[in-house]
């Protein structure tokens, strides 16, 4: 009796555990989708306010990371659909030339720029993903 009460002690404490773990990694994209976003649009304006005063290669390498790791950890099935419609419509609205709008224009068209290559990389996660989920059933 004592070894079935050691088994079921030990079954509970590994269920915390892997819930646990993935909290730990929705949390982790949460933050890298807000830190995304925020970087996208601060970036975007000191490019447009100071030109050459980011570097551009790791301007850009620092957003596909962060879309990664949206991609992978934060999404969940029911968000799939929304997240890949909303990626498309921002993949258009890229397409604008907003540089014509007097004042904010090339303010605008570098933000937007930025939060796409913010979101492309977790778009394309995803779409495998569903893609994935598509084929093996």
């Amino acid at each position: 009796m004592a070894k079935k009460s050691k088994k079921s002690k030990v079954q509970p404490l590994k269920q915390l555990l892997s819930d646990t773990g993935k909290k730990e990694l929705h949390q982790l994209a949460h933050y890298s989708f807000f830190a995304g976003v925020i970087v996208a649009i601060l970036a975007g304006w000191l490019n447009v306010a100071f030109p050459g005063l980011l570097s551009s290669t790791v301007l850009m390498t620092t957003l596909v990371i962060l879309g990664t790791l949206v991609g992978l950890f934060n999404l969940t099935t029911k968000e799939t659909t929304p997240f890949l419609a909303a990626a498309i419509a921002l993949m258009l609205a890229g397409i604008v030339n907003l540089g014509l709008v007097w004042g904010i224009g090339l303010y605008l068209r570098s933000m937007l720029s930025n939060i796409v290559v913010f979101v492309v990389p977790g778009a394309i996660i995803v779409a495998m993903k569903s893609i994935w989920k598509l084929a093996s059933n």
